[in-house]
């Protein structure tokens, strides 16, 4: 049993116990590196920090990334085929070394405990959610951010510290489990549309679309009022089609066959892969292409002339503008988009959680709730 901390200090709530339950990442490799705990020792929040009691955190593809050593430029493959043989000195977001043990999770949804010296105590009881990239730890140098699970310690556990500027308070009738299918996947998925600039009537092909950041670029980009063709499973199509999809193509078929050549404005990608010349195939001249993801591999064939001679522009997009996780808050709290779980495990089943991730037989987020 975790021992509680006898009396609140200044910023801090009665009751926070001293050690916590969860999920260490002790190194690169399969399952066997994720050990559950129950004696971790509660963070204890900077000077501009705050302690958030985890309600809940979102599955990603980015923890099974960086638990497997995917972002090493040694690994070649597609991250659904199991365990790599990586690099470790570039196994990260950043390039750096991976520092262990890590508690992952780049979601949480959760209420802060405690506050910093220089916070404001009236943050105490707000519920939020966090930025995926944390421009604070790096002085906001531009291109440049942390990610919670990678850089720092994250979700996967119940009590987690953030910068105090990059946790958002929510007001919505979301649950807590809703919430936390958002940050990771919905940002990424605003961060490609507005890197892109995506307008109103454009026609938009957004690949991986029953997928997290897929299904949360569908509901955004019909936000925009862009007509949407969504790449994924033929099984999943009603359930696109219900988020907005105006067309889904099942992945796997010709895009040029389908759409015909010079057809798309903008073209969303998480997948890369072997579709990635049709992608650009399909792009009309002077498009756009804009990615944030390559699960069916990162190794890609570019005709160059594709890219020159019909104007293409490419977006890599992983930073964020702080201005993109402000206007996803806000549609939140306007109810302009809705949640898409698709199924919730609790935190000691995080190896179950990841399988089915892998297996990609479930539409929608998979979230983890914590125990307290």
């Amino acid at each position: 049993m975790a021992s509680k901390a006898a009396n609140p200090t200044p910023g801090r709530v009665a009751g926070i116990p001293d050690v916590m339950t969860a999920v260490l990442l002790t190194g690169h490799g399969g399952f066997d590196k994720l050990e559950y705990r129950e004696d971790v020792p509660v963070p204890k929040p900077g000077p501009d920090e705050v302690l958030i009691r985890v309600a809940a955190a979102g599955v990603n593809n980015t923890d099974i990334n960086t638990r497997i050593g995917w972002y090493s430029k040694s690994v070649k493959s597609g991250t659904d085929e199991g365990a790599t043989q990586s690099q470790d000195a570039d196994a990260t977001w950043t390039g750096a070394p991976m520092s262990f043990p890590r508690v992952q999770g780049a979601d949480c949804c959760g209420r802060i405990v405690s506050v910093g010296q220089n916070v404001d105590r009236g943050r105490i009881g707000e519920r939020v959610i966090n930025a995926n990239t944390l421009r604070f730890y790096v002085n906001y140098r531009p291109m440049e951010s942390w990610v919670f699970g990678s850089e720092c310690d994250g979700a996967f556990a119940q009590y987690m510290k953030a910068p105090s500027c990059e946790a958002h308070k929510v007001d919505c009738d979301w649950t807590d489990v809703e919430l936390a299918s958002v940050s990771c996947s919905y940002s990424t998925a605003e961060n490609l549309l507005h890197r892109a600039a995506l307008k109103p009537g454009e026609h938009v092909v957004i690949t991986g679309a029953s997928g997290g950041v897929g299904s949360a670029a569908i509901q955004l980009a019909k936000r925009r009022q862009a007509y949407v063709t969504a790449v994924a499973a033929p099984k999943k199509a009603d359930e696109l089609r219900k988020l907005g999809a105006d067309r889904v193509i099942g992945r796997g078929e010709s895009l040029t066959g389908q759409l015909g050549a010079e057809s798309v404005d903008v073209v969303v990608d998480v997948a890369a892969g072997p579709a990635f010349a049709e992608l650009l195939d399909v792009l009309k001249k002077g498009g756009r292409y804009a990615v944030g993801g390559a699960i069916a591999g990162p190794i890609v064939e570019l005709d160059v002339r594709s890219l020159y001679l019909k104007d293409l522009t490419f977006f890599g997009c992983t930073f964020q503008d702080d201005v993109v996780f402000r206007n996803l808050v806000s549609y939140l709290e306007k109810g302009e988009i809705r949640p898409f779980v698709g199924k919730t495990f609790p935190l000691r089943e995080i190896v179950a959680a990841q399988q089915e991730f892998l297996s990609k037989t479930t539409s929608g987020k998979l979230v983890l709730v914590i125990p307290h």
